[in-house]
């Protein structure tokens, strides 16, 4: 599970930018949307919002040092790991919807074909294509 300060926004930018498809979404009284399920292949993603003192990752390292400073390093920090099958489509797909591209596509012994990639609220992914013997 993932939050967003904006839900609504979070589903149609992880909609274009990853291929996720919206299950059901939940709103409050006022017709603010405070929660959602997504899908991707098999998989289930949360996103929800958790009030109106909560500041995505992205806000939260333009006001404080020590976040901004974590988010330097293209690396992965409390972040989602998605393995799918076609890693260039998700990179390309990703690449044109305006995500921040932490990594180029790359190989790994260990870990297959991978790249990182931050949201539009700064949450951090890295999707892996696992190859032969990861």
């Amino acid at each position: 599970m993932l939050s967003y300060e904006d839900v609504t926004g979070a589903i149609d930018w992880l909609s274009r930018a990853f291929g996720f498809r919206e299950l059901e979404r939940f709103a409050d009284p006022d017709g603010t949307v405070s929660h959602a399920i997504l899908t991707l292949g098999d998989s289930l993603l949360h996103v929800g919002w958790p009030g109106p003192d909560y500041q995505s990752p992205r806000r939260h390292a333009g006001s404080c040092d020590h976040a901004r400073k974590w988010s330097e390093v293209p690396y992965v920090i409390d972040g989602v790991l998605a393995e799918v099958e076609d890693v260039d489509s998700y990179f390309t797909r990703a690449r044109a919807a305006g995500a921040k591209i932490l990594s180029p596509l790359e190989d790994s012994p260990l870990a297959g074909r991978r790249f990182r990639v931050e949201d539009h609220e700064g949450h951090r992914w890295m999707f892996v294509q696992p190859g032969p013997g990861s």
